[in-house]
This record gives C-alpha cells, sequence and structure tokens, in this order.
C-alpha cells in the first residue's frame, strides 16, 4: 500500500512549498528514485520547471515536462495520470489525485498558510480514513 509522508515546514510563505519540493526531489534522484511532481496546474508546473534548473545552482536535477517528449526520471505534471512514474510522487496540488494508488510513496508538503495548511489537513483525514500509511516530519527552518 501507498505510503505518505507529509512535511511539515514552518514557515508561512506559500513559495517554501516549491523550494522544499526541489531539495527532497535532489535528495530523491541522488538515490536513485523515479519521481512525478504533481503540480495544481499547467502554470505551475511550468514555475516549477524553472525553479528545478536555478534552486542550487551547483546541483544537477534532470527533469521535464510530461508531454514535452523529456523522458526524465523527474517528470511534472497536472492533472492525468503520469503513464509510466510509479515510485514517488511529491503532491503540491492542494487535493488528492485519483492516482495515488499507483505509487509507492506520496509527499505532501505543508506550510503554515491556512490556505494551503487547511486544504492539507483535509488530505491528511482523507488519507487515514482509507488505510494509508500516513507519517509526519517536522522540518525545522534553518
Amino acid at each position: 500500500m501507498t505510503r505518505v509522508d507529509f512535511y511539515i515546514l514552518q514557515q508561512q510563505q506559500v513559495q517554501e512549498r516549491a523550494q522544499f519540493a526541489c531539495k527532497l526531489a535532489s535528495q530523491l534522484f541522488k538515490r536513485g528514485h523515479q519521481l512525478y511532481i504533481h503540480a495544481s496546474d499547467q502554470q505551475a508546473a511550468e514555475s516549477l520547471d524553472e525553479l528545478l534548473w536555478d534552486f542550487q545552482p551547483h546541483a544537477f536535477v534532470p527533469h521535464g515536462l510530461i508531454g514535452s517528449g523529456n523522458d526524465q526520471q523527474i517528470a511534472i505534471g497536472w492533472g492525468d495520470d503520469p503513464a509510466h512514474h510509479h515510485e514517488v510522487m511529491i503532491n503540491l496540488a492542494l487535493d488528492v489525485p485519483g492516482f495515488i494508488g499507483r505509487f509507492e510513496r506520496v509527499a505532501e508538503v505543508v506550510v503554515q498558510a491556512p490556505e494551503i495548511r487547511d486544504p492539507l489537513r483535509a488530505s491528511f483525514k482523507y488519507y487515514k480514513d482509507r488505510g494509508y500509511e500516513v507519517n509526519t516530519n517536522e522540518i525545522q527552518a534553518r
């Protein structure tokens, strides 16, 4: 069954979610994991695509948007099922996609801004009510 990890950041700023997702994606890539990052819409996916190139000048995190012809170890998409990705998903949308069960692991990133925190509380309840293994990870500000 899918394991769900909530990463709870103490920061208030919404943009901290994307920054943390990039760091997590880099770590997962270095460990050899296949990764899908689920954005809320195309604009958010494109912004994340750009951020992954720039967030750490010394790091190389190969990735691409789904449908761009770049079949990378890290794919970024929105909306539909990501087809061939199945290992780890970082969900940056504010709802639970219908295809989460195909992944071994799902990561949810929470910041303390109410417009992010409150919908993700509902997601936490959704996962728990359906019997998913749910873990929380408190991330301290650096």
